[in-house]
């Protein structure tokens, strides 16, 4: 196996984590406030790796906390956005909407790195919206604040996912994977100070932090600083394209949620896009190279 394969089927493996997290904070929703449970699950994160370790505190450089700290801040506000938008919209609308960093890492790439955007690139764009159109329309279950929030959440995830490839080369991968989850804690726990707080410890409600703590955040954060890098973002992103659809299959088992008709047409469509965004280009050029040798 090449090591970008082992990468990629690593990256593979949170997809499947991150699409359970729609569900497991919608499902917790009311029973504590967002800030309050970002809190706790990424305290419950920088815990465990405080403790894994331990002993290399005092060798982290500062390029490392440099460039963790910047990345925190971006997952850290990133995260906050998303949380609040879910409590106000479905686990599987959110899980949708959150795919559309697909299609923002190559505008980030474009703005970052001076990367244009490709064919496929635009009409995976264009194609996108029309599905975000019918998934948030009249007839699909009407665009909301929640809704706006998990958008702007899922533009700045297309942004730290560049930047996570660009500083995530050379580092010590478990020095930045602390940093980020230590900074995100930090954020989550500045902004309790702003909400009302609601926090009814249920036995469902403490497996959910536990869970979301290793799993979600130690477990994932971890493996993405650790393998993303051995890879390119957009083939990273098109390995997460399958996250909002394992979140609408668990929404409908585990919450009963039902996108309805048009809603499901639109992520069918969102789905679409974003696969044509990213393969239509490759396509093209085999069909092309392929068309050049026979000529030859």
């Amino acid at each position: 196996m090449t090591t970008r394969s082992r990468a990629e089927l690593a990256l593979f493996s949170t997809t499947f984590i991150w699409g359970s997290t729609f569900v497991v904070v919608k499902a917790g929703s009311l029973n504590i406030s967002p800030s309050l449970f970002i809190a706790l699950r990424f305290g419950i994160g920088a815990l465990i790796f405080g403790l894994l370790m331990f002993k290399q505190l005092k060798h982290i450089q500062y390029q490392t906390v440099k460039k963790g700290l910047i990345l925190g801040i971006m997952l850290g506000v990133g995260i906050l956005i998303q949380n609040f938008g879910i409590y106000q919209t479905t686990a599987s609308k959110s899980a949708f909407i959150t795919g559309l960093m697909v299609i923002f890492t190559p505008i980030a790439q474009l703005i970052l790195e001076r990367r244009p955007p490709k064919l496929g690139n635009i009409i995976g764009i264009i194609i996108v919206t029309y599905g975000l159109y019918l998934l948030t329309s009249p007839s699909g279950s009407e665009i909301n604040y929640g809704d706006i929030l998990v958008l702007i959440s899922a533009f700045i995830f297309g942004v730290y996912i560049v930047y996570l490839d660009i500083y995530s080369k050379n580092e010590h991968v478990l020095h930045l994977a602390f940093i980020q989850v230590a900074v995100t804690t930090i954020i989550a726990a500045c902004a309790v100070t702003f909400e009302q707080i609601v926090f009814v410890p249920t036995t469902l409600l403490l497996l959910s932090l536990i869970y979301m703590g290793i799993c979600a955040t130690v477990f994932s954060t971890y493996v993405q600083t650790r393998f993303q890098k051995d890879t390119t973002p957009t083939r990273a992103v098109i390995i997460f394209t399958i996250e909002p659809v394992i979140a609408a299959v668990l929404a409908y088992f585990a919450l009963g949620e039902i996108l309805g008709m048009t809603g499901i047409i639109g992520a069918v469509v969102i789905v679409s896009g974003i696969l044509i965004s990213e393969f239509l280009d490759i396509i093209i050029d085999k069909v092309g190279n392929k068309l050049q040798t026979a000529e030859e």
